[in-house]
């Protein structure tokens, strides 16, 4: 978790929220291996997709899973460019460049 942070953060991107999903199944008894979902973005980045698709906007920021099972961490998200075609916006290079720096995120947070 703390090197999935510190590599969006290097990147200039904001955490927005962490939403953690093992704490909220421990407050209703139950258990769940540590599961966070990440919710970070820029604006720099997001608003120029939000004008070429305002629908968009429900799947920004971006998130990253990071859980652990069986004694490995693993991470996952949503692919940019799958996102912008979702909303009509396929092809825009900003999603292109969100997709570089997803997979290299991902690539630090299991080191």
């Amino acid at each position: 978790m703390s090197r999935a942070v510190a590599a969006i953060e290097q990147r200039g991107l904001v955490v927005v929220q962490r939403i953690d999903h093992a704490a909220a199944a421990q407050g209703a008894g139950l258990t769940l291996d540590p599961t966070t979902v990440i919710v970070f973005g820029n604006p720099k980045a997001g608003t120029p997709l939000m004008q070429a698709a305002p629908t968009i906007a429900l799947d920004l920021p971006l998130r990253l899973l990071v859980w652990q099972r069986d004694g490995s961490v693993r991470v996952a998200y949503h692919a940019p460019a799958a996102i912008a075609a979702a909303h009509g916006a396929k092809d825009h290079p900003i999603a292109g460049k969100m997709a570089e720096a997803l997979a290299a995120i991902a690539a630090a947070a299991t080191q």
